[in-house]
């Protein structure tokens, strides 16, 4: 497979992730910091099998991690810089205007 041929892969697999506002919604809530179901639900007004659902698709996306602490889990954000579009994912996170990922430049509007 072609160098490019992946970027596109792994591109439009990150926009699967990201292409949900449920889970754009909970992102921006870990980045202040771990958060357990609970509190996530809380937050955002959404039911638990709602967040628990958007939770493991992010999980198996490597854009999300968990950590058990007796009873409960919670969840953060991976170590970006591990992913391998993490910049460009850290400025979407931040609301940017703008990202670059690679050669491609996507905007987004408020």
């Amino acid at each position: 497979m072609a160098k490019s041929d992946e970027n596109v892969t792994v591109l439009s697999q990150l926009f699967r992730i990201l292409g949900d506002e449920t889970r754009l919604r909970i992102l921006i809530e870990l980045q202040e910091g771990p958060r357990n179901v609970s509190e996530l639900c809380k937050r955002l007004k959404t039911p638990q099998p709602t967040v628990s659902h958007h939770l493991s698709i992010l999980r198996m996306g490597e854009v999300v991690t968990s950590q058990r602490n007796g009873k409960e889990i919670f969840y953060s954000v991976n170590a970006l810089e591990k992913h391998k579009y993490g910049k460009a994912f850290t400025s979407l996170l931040k609301q940017a205007a703008a990202i670059r990922l690679g050669k491609v430049v996507v905007g987004m509007v408020s």
